[in-house]
């Protein structure tokens, strides 16, 4: 009989999808949306951080693939564990550690060729590029205000380093740095990259970072260089982070 996977949090939904094994599911989280196909048609037990663990409960999955990745996870980790669920939990702060939680979840799924294979071809994709000149400074923004900014502990820091770039807040150590405004134009990043959480990307507007009063003088504003790139590309620790990457990559190599 086939393994039974429910799946909380969309990372964890792709990763299972990108293995080969889809058909191993037997439910996620509102929140997981990709891809499409696949999640159109299985049941939801609830938003991220309102999931439903009775719901999971009478799915009768075998394993739970869950995570800490975002604040409040825990108290929908604490839930799955109080149902006696086998849960699995993904809590990566590097990339290299995404990496790793992928081919620990392919073990699970007994595809472990499978997950050394996916890794592979996502360290291939994602070289390191070596600046021309200076690293240009890269803000992404996971809010707007106040601005949150990623930190040394993130795999973003690491995608942003890969693609020739430098995180002002790369040194902090944190997995993510809240700061006002004046804090964060101190930084003077070259590149702003807005991937707000939970904000579908057509709901991004560069002039929410140009109307900050002082902002005129960031180069990354005076130059025009404001990217709205998805959170689903920077934001989930899984395969479609090799996206991500591709568009911070050109960003950067386009500002000559």
């Amino acid at each position: 009989m086939a393994m039974r996977v429910f799946s909380h949090t969309p990372s964890n939904t792709e990763i299972v999808c990108a293995l080969g094994c889809a058909h191993l599911l037997v439910g996620v989280d509102a929140d997981s949306d990709y891809p499409p196909a696949v999640v159109a048609g299985l049941p939801k037990a609830g938003r991220d951080l309102d999931l439903d663990a009775g719901i999971v409960h009478a799915l009768e999955p075998d394993l739970v693939l869950t995570s800490n990745t975002v604040p409040g996870h825990e108290k929908v980790v604490e839930r799955l564990r109080a149902a006696g669920l086998k849960i699995f939990v993904s809590d990566p702060t590097s990339l290299d550690e995404v990496y790793a939680d992928i081919e620990r979840i392919a073990d699970l799924l007994g595809v472990r060729e499978r997950g050394n294979a996916l890794t592979a071809q996502m360290r291939a994709v994602m070289p390191v590029v070596a600046p021309r000149g200076k690293r240009p400074s890269v803000l992404i923004e996971w809010w707007p205000k106040p601005v949150i900014a990623p930190a040394r502990h993130s795999w973003a820091t690491d995608l942003i380093q890969l693609a020739g770039g430098t995180n002002p807040w790369g040194e902090v150590d944190a997995r993510s740095v809240p700061m006002e405004h004046d804090a964060a134009r101190a930084a003077m990043p070259d590149l702003i990259v807005m991937s707000w959480c939970g904000v579908k990307q057509e709901k991004y507007r560069a002039e929410v970072v140009r109307s900050r009063p002082g902002w005129e003088v960031v180069p990354a504003v005076a130059n025009e260089r404001i990217l709205a790139v998805s959170e689903s590309f920077l934001g989930r620790p899984g395969p479609r982070l090799v996206e991500g990457y591709r568009i911070l990559r050109e960003a950067i190599a386009g500002m000559g």
